[in-house]
């Protein structure tokens, strides 16, 4: 068994570590020692961390890292840390794609490669490459943990009228 992760690059909530571990700890319960995710974003980093903390307590775990680009591998100076030293990486068939699609074409081959697909996704708000990753992982029948809440919205709660006012308040701050 094997499960990926899809996330949107932002995340809005201070907690969702603790819910990460709890979803991963179930799959594992439930046979899963694989794990796979990409590097483009704050969830895709979270859950490095999480698998990466999980393997203390769980040594058979396998980690796979996907870059899109080699460029992910470049050390900046004789002081800097090769990233994903201690991690297996994976990149797939995807140099002659255009950059802004490897992104989206490597979530759909981590996807395939998957029975469970844990991820951090407003379904109903936003249009993102995580959203229809996520939307085809539900095609492929995939079992789907979205660690989202509906509360995790920036605006949750507020009226139409509040969160323009509060959009307005925002941007009069940069002007």
């Amino acid at each position: 068994m094997k499960t990926a992760f899809v996330g949107h690059r932002k995340i809005f909530v201070d907690n969702l570590d603790e819910r990460l571990i709890g979803a991963i700890k179930t799959e594992i319960r439930y046979g899963c020692s694989s794990f796979i995710m990409g590097t483009h974003g704050q969830f895709d980093t979270l859950a490095l961390l999480v698998c990466k903390q999980l393997r203390k307590e769980y040594a058979n775990l396998d980690v796979e890292v996907v870059l899109t680009s080699l460029h992910a591998l470049d050390k900046y100076d004789e002081w800097d840390v090769v990233p994903y030293s201690d991690i297996k990486t994976v990149m797939y068939d995807i140099e002659d794609v255009h950059f802004k699609r490897r992104i989206s074409m490597s979530n759909r081959q981590m996807i395939d490669e998957c029975d469970t697909l844990i991820c951090y996704v407003d379904e109903k708000h936003c249009i993102s490459g995580a959203k229809k990753a996520l939307c085809y992982a539900k095609e492929k029948g995939l079992k789907i943990v979205n660690l989202w809440q509906e509360e995790y919205n920036p605006f949750y709660g507020m009226t139409q009228s509040e969160i323009i006012a509060y959009i307005r308040k925002v941007y009069e701050k940069f002007r």
